[in-house]
């Protein structure tokens, strides 16, 4: 099976750190949110890959072509952002009439992909929300059958939201409502919505059904990144760290350090995850993402993401206290 990944994105949302990087390539326990995706499907056999770039999309090709070099990937460009209709529209030569998986390239999923793969029926991903007035929703039957999709209601009928993972077994169809939504110019909140397509097979008649997933990250903000970033950690699928990079330090797990770092006469945990080269001397961190080649000098971080290449250079301070005093620098 082909999967479809959309990564054309600006990233509005996590400024200033996508004004250098795609939102898809910034770090998660230790690899790119888009590594997470990948991996995941590779470990399940599939091989065949269409990513539509956009924004930064030369990184996201150099990145995929150097860390992936054994899977079969295309580069669809799309050029303006109109949308997730618009971007599997210009996938379409690439897409012919298979069966495939579109995996938004932004969100991190639990699920069961073998299944996904193996099911007899084209499915969309959910997961009940309390507010799903940002997201798409679907609603369904009693058999998860699913009779409506709208994207962004702004009196929702159902809680549940699509996540960015659909099994699509009707190609042909889905490439014939995008024609007729893009020549027709349809458009919702100014883009061509993926949703609105689907909505438009429903009433052909063709049948989805939902697939409840486990947990869903949608990594488009700081908070949900750090959250990523903390349960991933508490899975522990990564490598041990390189005790010869660390000199008078605490490490409080779990912690995620990547190779050729240095940390000197600091304290590092829990839920911290460490680019490659990065440079930490006499600070403090816990609960954040720290990029690759950063350089920090005491530093006090908690719940931050620090960028690529970024240098941070903390206050030193000399203090003389007296008895019962109390010192609170924020």
């Amino acid at each position: 099976m082909k999967a479809v990944i959309p990564v054309a994105g600006i990233g509005t949302r996590l400024r200033p750190h996508t004004h250098t990087q795609p939102k898809s390539l910034i770090p998660v326990a230790g690899k790119p949110i888009l590594a997470h995706i990948i991996d995941q499907l590779v470990a399940v056999g599939v091989n065949d890959f269409v990513f539509i770039i956009g924004y930064l999309g030369d990184k996201i090709e150099e990145y995929i072509t150097k860390s992936y070099p054994n899977i079969n990937a295309s580069f669809v460009i799309q050029t303006t952002g109109k949308g997730t209709g618009h971007a599997i529209w210009l996938a379409k030569e690439q897409i012919k009439n298979e069966p495939i998986l579109i995996v938004f390239g932004d969100t991190i999923c639990e699920v069961n992909w073998k299944e996904i793969i193996e099911s007899p029926h084209s499915l969309l991903g959910v997961k009940k929300v309390d507010d799903p007035r940002q997201f798409g929703v679907a609603e369904v039957t009693d058999d998860n059958k699913i009779t409506r999709l709208i994207e962004k209601p702004a009196i929702p009928k159902s809680n549940l939201a699509l996540v960015g993972i659909y099994k699509v077994n009707e190609t042909k169809d889905l490439m014939h409502c995008l024609d007729n939504i893009i020549d027709s110019n349809i458009k919702n909140q100014n883009e061509f919505h993926l949703t609105d397509a689907l909505m438009c097979m429903v009433s052909m008649g063709i049948n989805f059904y939902t697939y409840n997933v486990t947990s869903w990250f949608d990594c488009g903000k700081k908070e949900i990144l750090l959250q990523t970033n903390q349960l991933l950690l508490k899975r522990g699928n990564f490598e041990a760290v390189d005790p010869e990079s660390i000199q008078n330090s605490i490490i409080i797990p779990p912690v995620f350090i990547d190779k050729g770092c240095r940390i000197s006469n600091s304290i590092i945990g829990p839920n911290v995850s460490i680019g490659e080269h990065a440079l930490i001397e006499s600070s403090i961190i816990k609960e954040t993402i720290i990029g690759p080649f950063a350089e920090l000098n005491y530093a006090v971080l908690n719940n931050s993401l620090i960028g690529n290449d970024a240098s941070l250079q903390g206050t030193v301070h000399s203090l003389n206290l007296g008895d019962s005093a109390e010192i609170n620098f924020g």
